[in-house]
């Protein structure tokens, strides 16, 4: 009976609001860890899901942005922990073929830029701000505070690098995320365990949320959502990009869209001013003296 038995797929979700609901329109995409067959099913997003996510992220940001960068960074390293405990998981979904040994590398890469940006959570506020020269009996501060709910468009290589490049830096600063995945099958993969890696990680419900989808349906409502304050965008089509920079000019909301990223390089994607598109400057006057 035993070599009768035909194994049970798993179909991930999408990550809304801290829980794993089943895209409203009921479609799936299949996918597998071998990259030829349907060994599992991602949930496909539609433009609802994306509401939902946006409306989870908004009533979670203020929370967050108000919880001290220190909580921010442990929960930080706690999320790069619950990483490092899926590395089999993920390296079944990375390998191209199986056994690729880049996928044990991109792993490592991508638990330590977690860590990187938990360290960055409660430092990075001395980099970008500063303390303004002025004439007269003032002291004068700038200061960096979050935008908002960042959406971050994923490209479909490195999987989960880029994910977690995105993701993170916004993620620091005490912004909300809601994340689109790439389109590969390891990209999928990727970004639906990586809900899963959330889940455990004492992140607050709603702070990061992850879709899996198609970008042509997504990106449209993405640029024109007036609710979403900066997009972090990466692999983008001409259209695509063009799609996400009218959105800028109708609403008002920041893109950065990244070309020609090398995400290996951890002096371009791990320096605080990866951070700096994703906060809003304070400036602040304050009498000195008598």
């Amino acid at each position: 009976m035993g070599s009768e038995r035909l194994a049970v797929s798993k179909t991930y979700k999408l990550f809304i609001g801290g829980k794993f609901p089943r895209s409203e329109s009921g479609r799936t995409i299949p996918v597998g860890p071998d990259h030829t067959g349907a060994a599992a099913h991602v949930g496909w997003a539609s433009r609802k899901d994306l509401r939902d996510a946006v409306a989870a992220a908004r009533k979670a940001q203020e929370g967050w942005a108000n919880a001290t960068a220190y909580n921010r960074g442990q929960v930080l390293y706690r999320m790069a922990e619950m990483l490092e405990g899926k590395r089999a998981e993920f390296a079944a979904a990375l390998a191209s073929p199986p056994g690729s040994p880049n996928a044990d590398a991109e792993i490592t890469a991508a638990v330590d830029r977690l860590v990187r940006f938990g360290g960055w959570a409660d430092k990075y506020a001395q980099v970008l701000g500063c303390n303004n020269p002025v004439a007269g009996p003032y002291y004068n501060f700038t200061t960096p505070e979050p935008t908002g709910v960042v959406a971050a468009v994923a490209p479909d290589e490195p999987p989960l690098l880029a994910l977690v490049t995105l993701i993170a830096p916004p993620l620091c600063a005490g912004n909300a995320v809601v994340a689109v995945s790439g389109e590969s099958p390891a990209a999928l993969l990727s970004a639906a365990i990586f809900g899963e890696v959330l889940a455990t990680s004492d992140v607050p419900a709603g702070v990061v949320n992850i879709l899996t989808g198609r970008r042509d349906e997504l990106i449209p409502f993405i640029a024109g959502h007036r609710d979403i304050d900066a997009v972090a965008a990466a692999g983008m089509s001409d259209d695509h990009a063009r799609a996400l920079r009218e959105g800028a000019a109708e609403n008002v909301k920041r893109v950065t869209v990244r070309d020609g990223v090398d995400w290996w390089n951890d002096d371009d994607s791990e320096s605080p001013w990866s951070i700096e598109p994703f906060v809003e400057f304070k400036t602040v006057w304050h009498p000195s003296g008598a």
